[in-house]
């Protein structure tokens, strides 16, 4: 069996941001958020790869495989179908979100099955997945055309991983840069 990767997704035009998010300065310290979780990723054993569009990152990641968007132009559903076509387990994170750290990281590796924090939502984008779990379910609702990854969760059963909200803030607007306190996003 593959390694476990820590698939970070880049994708989105960040047009709110003037810039990809990835790129923005973490909390502390000199890293980007990208090499955050680089970094984190590699501290716990997980094997970080890029999904959806990498372009931007190149310089900043060159080692790192990169995984496209299956298909492109549906959101976060075609970078998880085209990371799970590569892998069979995964931990997922948004590049955008400045306070995930080792510890949540390692939870989301250790547990089995699918799982994810759920508030209101579910956080789909700091999440653990099985192929052979999600694709037959994944493969579906592209076919009846539905990319929400929040149904994708509910019908494939996932368990709730309780986490606690500040973990799970995200940078969507320049107001938010340097949020570390709230609700993650709930996307997808």
């Amino acid at each position: 069996m593959d390694a476990a990767a820590l698939g970070i997704f880049v994708g989105g035009r960040s047009s709110r941001m003037g810039r990809p998010k990835g790129l923005l300065r973490a909390l502390a310290g000199d890293e980007t958020l990208l090499e955050r979780l680089i970094r984190l990723g590699g501290d716990v054993g997980l094997e970080p790869v890029l999904v959806g569009d990498s372009a931007p990152y190149a310089a900043v990641a060159p080692q790192l495989e990169r995984i496209d968007d299956d298909p492109a132009g549906v959101g976060p559903i075609g970078g998880l179908r085209g990371l799970l076509r590569r892998r069979s387990v995964a931990v997922v994170v948004a590049c955008d979100m400045p306070s995930v750290d080792a510890e949540l990281l390692m939870r989301l590796k250790a547990s089995t099955g699918v799982v994810a924090p759920r508030g209101e939502r579910w956080e789909p984008l700091c999440a653990r997945y099985e192929a052979p779990l999600v694709l037959p379910a994944l493969e579906a609702a592209l076919e009846a055309g539905e990319h929400s990854l929040q149904g994708l969760l509910d019908r494939v059963g996932a368990s709730v991983l309780e986490v606690s909200g500040e973990k799970l803030v995200d940078w969507d607007e320049p107001g938010d840069v340097g949020r570390s306190e709230g609700r993650g996003s709930g996307r997808g």
